[in-house]
């Protein structure tokens, strides 16, 4: 997945349409695997929601010319709500559906606040991978150019602090690309990247942490300061707040691109429709293959809802960009009942 993982910084991503390819709302009472979107323009890359009534889905068709992509599900319908431009997002989050932010390629960043959208794009032509935000004035943002070292933007880690975005300085500069920043708050801070980077943030002092990883991390999510969870290429990392382990967990299809928990599971997806969960049981809990249940598409974010469901996007976020080209944007959800497939203009 490393050579993966530097192609997704080199792409550019379109939109996703307001037309899927609905399959309908599942029930057949046991728990499964289940595709709620399909057949979109664009590449989703994020799932994130404050609820499974209140969802948010971003991407884009990364250079084909299509617009950015962010759908948002209320419980009962999917819609398109037209952030505008042809940049993709990767990633989103926030505090609540009137405070949501998407980031994206060009330094690309915007926020929702449940009716308008506002531009807060920083000057930087870095990709910005990853976004988490602790409060509506407290918010993280990371990025850069992968294989781009210290003659490109990198090390690209942004703070906003209610009015606007400013660099935060680290200790030292790598010359690495940031994936993503997850924290328990602005005191308790982690950022995964290139090279198994995993830069710590205690109170306000930044610590570069000893990784067991043997290639990028693109995702890191935890449950707690004591369960974090950071993954990429053939690696699945926890950490128990002090140190990091190698879970001896088999990675295959190509890598593992997402993670997310909620306590009680786990859940990772990857490339060729990887899928596992971590069943909560004796011990640690067992982690469950779900890879052969469809579908089987290459998947870049996950999302654990807190209500016993995961989530899934993906699409076609490596080939090289052709214009006018579909992505193939597809979302899954992993549950009983599967969430309404309809999308609104």
């Amino acid at each position: 997945m490393m050579k993966r993982a530097v192609m997704l910084g080199a792409l550019a991503l379109v939109s996703c349409s307001s037309s899927s390819g609905p399959t309908g709302t599942q029930d057949s009472g046991t728990a499964s695997w289940q595709v709620v979107l399909q057949g979109l323009q664009s590449s989703l890359l994020c799932v994130w929601g404050t609820s499974p009534t209140d969802v948010f889905t971003v991407g884009g068709s990364l250079g084909n010319g299509n617009p950015a992509t962010m759908l948002h599900y209320d419980g009962t319908s999917w819609k398109n709500l037209a952030p505008g431009g042809t940049e993709t997002f990767w990633w989103t989050h926030g505090t609540s559906d009137k405070d949501v932010w998407a980031v994206g390629t060009n330094g690309h960043i915007v926020h929702w606040d449940g009716a308008h959208f506002s531009d807060h794009s920083v000057m930087t032509t870095a990709t910005l991978y990853g976004v988490w935000a602790a409060a509506p004035n407290d918010v993280w943002v990371v990025g850069g150019t992968p294989e781009g070292g210290t003659k490109m933007p990198n090390d690209v880690l942004l703070h906003w602090d209610g009015t606007s975005f400013t660099p935060s300085p680290l200790p030292m500069t790598l010359g690495r690309t940031f994936f993503k920043v997850w924290g328990t708050s602005s005191s308790n801070l982690y950022v995964v990247g290139e090279f198994g980077t995993i830069w710590h943030r205690v109170g306000t002092t930044w610590t570069l942490e000893k990784s067991p990883a043997t290639g990028n991390l693109t995702t890191v999510f935890g449950c707690s300061a004591t369960q974090i969870y950071a993954v990429g290429f053939s690696d699945v990392l926890s950490s128990d707040g002090k140190t990091w382990t190698k879970l001896p967990i088999t990675v295959e299809n190509g890598g593992v691109n997402g993670v997310s928990c909620d306590g009680a599971g786990a859940v990772i997806v990857g490339f060729g429709g990887f899928k596992q969960r971590l069943v909560a049981g004796a011990g640690q809990g067992q982690w469950v293959d779900d890879t052969m249940q469809p579908p089987s598409s290459d998947f870049h974010g996950a999302w654990a809802d807190a209500k016993g469901g995961y989530w899934a996007a993906g699409g076609d976020f490596i080939s090289v960009a052709t214009p006018g080209a579909s992505r193939a944007g597809v979302l899954a959800y992993y549950g009983v009942t599967a969430p309404s497939s309809t999308v609104s203009p």
